[in-house]
């Protein structure tokens, strides 16, 4: 089975318990403003132009016989510099746990093991459940919106150890207007996430003027209760990538507020 990627991050250490290698699906449903992984928002693969480092000459124009070339009407190999890169790529399962389980054996001894992010890994449904078999015993984490289909969700969580899910907004018009649909299928996933018996963290990113406000924040603690909660603080480096790839950052500048956000909950941990 076939899916698409746009990295495999090694020796990762944000991504879940111990030292961990985190596989990155493309394709997200969600337009959040603020993400900081534009890349990943869109299903096929797309041509990365580092502009600053172009000096316009003219070599990637040039006709070259490559067929991973054609699509983009230039050479993506020619350029000197490096401006031209793809993001995505097409791989089978076997293929991306082979990529991974070369790490298996220092994982174990680093108490680690594979995350599988995005985009929305959910949007692959089958690849990543295909992939997960094919890790066997390997300790498995996913980070995910939970915006899919119930039977989706339950399906894929059912062959991870560890659920690291999103909580971005609890008001149903907020979530449509900053993150483009609203969070009844999430809210849904999570309430059975919570029963589930899996052992799960919930993650708020700290978007400023956003997700961050009092009124957010508490509502959000009314659904988590006493589990645990990552809070991450926004980087306000994450609209660096878009111009890159053609597209314009929805947020614009904001800054980090400095408070203590960790008093709206009974178990948190704010992520720097």
């Amino acid at each position: 089975m076939e899916g698409t990627i746009f990295d495999i991050k090694e020796f990762s250490i944000h991504d879940g318990p111990g030292m961990r290698v985190t596989v990155f699906m493309k394709g997200c449903p969600l337009r959040c403003i603020w993400c900081h992984n534009p890349e990943g928002l869109k299903p096929r693969a797309q041509l990365i132009y580092r502009k600053n480092l172009c000096t316009h000459c003219g070599n990637c124009l040039l006709p070259c016989g490559h067929s991973e070339c054609r699509p983009w009407k230039r050479c993506i190999h020619a350029c000197a510099n490096g401006c031209l890169a793809v993001s995505g790529q097409r791989v089978t399962e076997k293929e991306t746990a082979e990529m991974v389980i070369q790490y298996n054996d220092f994982f174990n001894l680093a108490q680690g093991g594979v995350t599988i992010s995005g985009g929305e890994p959910l949007l692959q449904a089958d690849f990543v459940c295909a992939l997960a078999k094919r890790l066997g015993g390997m300790h498995k984490a996913i980070q995910t919106s939970g915006y899919a289909e119930e039977e989706t969700y339950r399906k894929v969580i059912d062959h991870f150890d560890l659920i690291m899910q999103d909580i971005k907004l609890a008001d149903p018009e907020m979530h449509r207007k900053y993150a483009g649909a609203d969070n009844e299928l999430i809210l849904r996933n999570i309430a059975y996430l919570k029963k589930s018996g899996k052992q799960f963290l919930f993650r708020v990113p700290l978007i400023p003027g956003i997700t961050d406000t009092d009124e957010n924040l508490i509502q959000i603690s009314e659904i988590a209760g006493d589990n645990p909660v990552e809070l991450l603080k926004y980087n306000p480096l994450a609209g660096a990538k878009y111009d890159m790839l053609g597209m314009r950052f929805p947020l614009g500048e904001v800054r980090n507020r400095e408070e203590r956000f960790e008093r709206f909950f009974q178990n948190a941990v704010l992520v720097e």
